[in-house]
């Protein structure tokens, strides 16, 4: 019998064939949310998580390249600390049923958690006119890349002794260099876009925003 799936693909293939993949969910859900009503925070958020979580999967050829970190960073500047938490942790999960689970997801879904919660607390400088800064948000992109990554790099100290961990943090930095630069590239690409996304159906700005207008 044939097998028509016995196909093997060489890794370039495979990354065009995923990054083909990954265009389709954005498009998809680019097009779900012309559909939806202003307020629709709770339907945004779960669009945001499938598409960090599909793009994860699909790009886990390109070593530490994926859009988790600068979705989880624009969920925190637009929806808060809370929120941002909860879509980390499912990020992180969700992904490694698929990827692989153990120990160490609990360190990512802490290391994301503090990339949206840094957003949070960055959230109104990382505006200008009351719209993102696209260069701002690259810039802190970058720098949380490194805390994500130490921060998950704390996972070895449970078989390994704490005199190894600076040395293991610098035998790191190239693929945390990587992280950096592809989140300068995703936040170049995705920020003000998703941004747009959010604050049309963010239910907290449209609190903060109508008095302004109703002011003026």
């Amino acid at each position: 019998m044939l097998d028509a799936h016995a196909i093997v693909l060489s890794p370039f293939e495979t990354l065009v064939l995923n990054l083909s993949l990954l265009a389709v969910v954005a498009w998809s859900m680019w097009k779900a949310e012309k559909s939806l009503d202003s307020g629709s925070d709770l339907t945004i958020l779960a669009l945001m998580t499938i598409f960090a979580i599909t793009g994860r999967i699909l790009l886990e050829p390109l070593p530490n390249v994926q859009p988790v970190t600068v979705v989880v960073l624009l969920v925190g500047i637009h929806y808060g600390a809370t929120r941002s938490i909860s879509v980390a942790t499912i990020i992180a999960i969700s992904s490694n049923l698929v990827m692989g689970h153990g120990l160490w997801t609990f360190y990512q879904a802490l290391g994301w958690s503090l990339v949206g919660v840094t957003g949070a607390l960055l959230s109104q400088s990382l505006r200008v006119d009351d719209k993102i800064s696209v260069p701002r948000v690259a810039s802190v992109s970058f720098v949380v890349a490194f805390v994500f990554d130490w921060v998950v790099s704390a996972s070895v100290l449970h078989t390994l002794p704490l005199e190894t961990l600076p040395v293991y943090i610098l035998a790191g930095l190239p693929f945390d260099l990587v992280h950096g630069v592809g989140n300068i590239a995703f936040a170049a690409w995705m920020a003000e876009p998703i941004s747009d996304i959010m604050s049309r159906h963010s239910t907290s700005r449209e609190v903060v925003v109508s008095p302004v207008k109703s002011s003026i």
